[in-house]
């Protein structure tokens, strides 16, 4: 973690927060109360994971919460993947910008394992 000295720091970190804003402004007119607080919540959860674990200043803490970030992101792409069936079926708008999203959770995603795979390597050498 020498190379790391706050989480704002780390893109992945950054972009975590982007998405949350994506998905708060992608949800913003919903109606649907319960999917749009449990994808805000995921996404509000993956940047927020990443920070906890960071300022806990312990490498194996700091892992253990990428891990969470990285369950959060899947959480989040399943949301948006439901959110998309359930318009198909009820012929509603889609989510705006709900492709790019669950793009960006891939992406994230492999972020998160690249960083925890790097700081695994770090703590064996």
């Amino acid at each position: 973690m020498s190379d790391i000295h706050t989480f704002e720091d780390l893109e992945v970190w950054k972009r975590g927060c982007q998405l949350a804003v994506d998905v708060y402004v992608a949800n913003h007119a919903s109606r649907d109360f319960g999917m749009k607080d449990q994808m805000q919540r995921a996404a509000v959860s993956i940047p927020s994971n990443i920070a906890e674990g960071c300022e806990r200043d312990s490498t194996p803490d700091f892992i253990k919460f990428l891990r969470y970030s990285k369950g959060s992101c899947g959480e989040l792409r399943t949301q948006l993947h439901i959110a998309e069936r359930v318009c198909q079926k009820l012929d509603l708008a889609p989510l705006d910008h709900s492709r790019e999203m669950i793009a960006e959770t891939r992406e994230i995603s492999r972020m998160l394992q690249g960083l925890i795979n790097s700081l695994k390597r770090r703590s064996n050498s």
